[in-house]
């Protein structure tokens, strides 16, 4: 059952790099062929790159999972989001990420038991701390496995 008293509780804050490479290589794995993203030598990165913080985050990122406590037998991914205050990252930015648990609220199922959704926001700020973006992920708990 999903602890609802982490709404509020934030991870650890971390360093993500946005590389050329590696926009690139997210270019082309999604299908692109825009050359912002695979001709630029400071290329932009694509609006869902940013995904990929997953990767970047240290071992210590898991503990706000396992505080949250959501049954893994019982877990979807209900939704992803990304909100951009400036044009989206380019390679070369140094961004520094944190997650927060931003709400939780239960729905009945249709087919029966209570879903428990979790929102978590990750804000990816400059060195100078400003928010650039922001990416809201939505996990949901079903009501039975």
């Amino acid at each position: 059952m999903v602890n609802k008293n982490t709404v509020g509780r934030e991870g650890p804050r971390f360093e993500m790099v946005v590389e050329r490479g590696k926009v690139r290589e997210f270019a082309r794995a999604t299908g692109s062929s825009n050359p912002d993203y695979l001709d630029d030598p400071e290329p932009l990165s694509p609006p869902t790159f940013l995904t990929t913080v997953a990767f970047w985050q240290p071992p210590e990122a898991n503990d706000i999972y396992r505080e949250i406590d959501i049954d893994l037998r019982r877990l979807l991914h209900g939704e992803q989001e990304f909100l951009f205050l400036h044009e989206p990252p380019r390679a070369g930015t140094v961004l520094h990420a944190q997650t927060v648990v931003e709400e939780t609220y239960e729905k009945e199922g249709r087919r029966g038991g209570v879903m428990t959704f979790v929102v978590l926001r990750t804000d990816f700020s400059d060195d100078d701390g400003a928010v650039v973006a922001q990416s809201r992920s939505t996990l949901i708990e079903t009501g039975q496995a």
